[in-house]
């Protein structure tokens, strides 16, 4: 592997003017990804910026709304009490991401910038309309994180951007959530993943909101099925279309893990069991 500067910044302003002289820098947190590229020669870089003494980066705090450190590691993540309280889908989807090892190190905004479509943390993230909130050393900006994935490995993150907080709205009190993953193995790469968040009112949906992960180019919200939710009763006639139509709305590829067919087919099982688990159908 080729020899590489390495800078240990202790604040953000500091890691900005770092990036700003040394134009082809990579900033590092967990590594988990960033070093298997730059051994594999995917990544060319001179300098490597870390982030981990970063401390404003990796707190995570629930108010009126919840802000979570780029820098907090997935098992930090999953042994806050705050989040585990207030939003247990995104702990639920943490606990099935990786090893224990992988977790102790790797970071939320990590897997969401590695712009995988595999992200396990996305799929909550996006049914819980979180945004993200991008620092550059002139200016700040928020967005929804459902306009930050561009392509495979690619998001609207500039060069000269860290990506310093997710925040999320209060969790609805009346909605059940779901996530659900399928891989070849343990600790393996989705081959499709599904989350959902639905609001009800008697029988009819109120609000419902469903993405999906390694089936198409990005993490992804299944629009076309939520719309065909929402204020309609919920039969099982209906949750049956959902199923037909999640399998017919996703783009997925053809891999050394699955088939693009069989990828159509488990997403739309997946909407299916999503639903009937927050109905209580499943234990009916």
């Amino acid at each position: 592997m080729k020899r590489f500067d390495y800078f240990k910044p202790r604040s953000l302003e500091e890691a900005l003017r770092l990036k700003e002289t040394t134009p082809d820098a990579w900033f590092i947190a967990g590594g988990t990804d960033l070093l298997v590229k730059i051994k594999d020669n995917e990544i060319q870089t001179s300098a490597l910026i870390s982030l981990r003494s970063i401390q404003e980066l990796s707190s995570a705090e629930v108010n009126k709304v919840a802000r979570i450190g780029a820098l907090t590691t997935i098992n930090d993540l999953i042994k806050n009490p705050a989040l585990c309280e207030n939003f247990l889908l995104l702990v639920d989807a943490a606990k099935q991401l990786g090893s224990v090892q992988i977790r102790n190190t790797a970071t939320i905004g990590g897997n969401l910038c590695n712009c995988s479509p595999a992200a396990d943390t996305a799929l909550p993230l996006l049914v819980l309309d979180a945004k993200v909130r991008l620092q550059s050393i002139q200016d700040s900006r928020e967005m929804r994180l459902s306009e930050f994935f561009m392509g495979p490995g690619e998001s609207c993150l500039s060069s000269d951007e860290i990506m310093t907080d997710i925040l999320l709205e209060p969790f609805p009190p009346s909605a059940k959530a779901a996530f659900l993953k399928i891989g070849r193995v343990k600790m393996d790469l989705a081959i499709a993943s599904v989350a959902l968040l639905l609001e009800m009112e008697g029988e009819r949906c109120r609000k419902v909101r469903i993405a999906a992960g390694s089936v198409a180019p990005v993490p992804l919200r299944l629009s076309k099925v939520e719309e065909l939710l929402e204020g309609e009763p919920v039969s099982k006639e209906l949750v049956t279309e959902a199923q037909k139509m999640a399998s017919e709305v996703v783009a997925p590829i053809t891999d050394i893990r699955a088939s693009e067919e069989y990828r159509r087919h488990i997403v739309g099982v997946l909407v299916r069991r999503a639903l009937e688990n927050v109905l209580g159908w499943s234990q009916a």
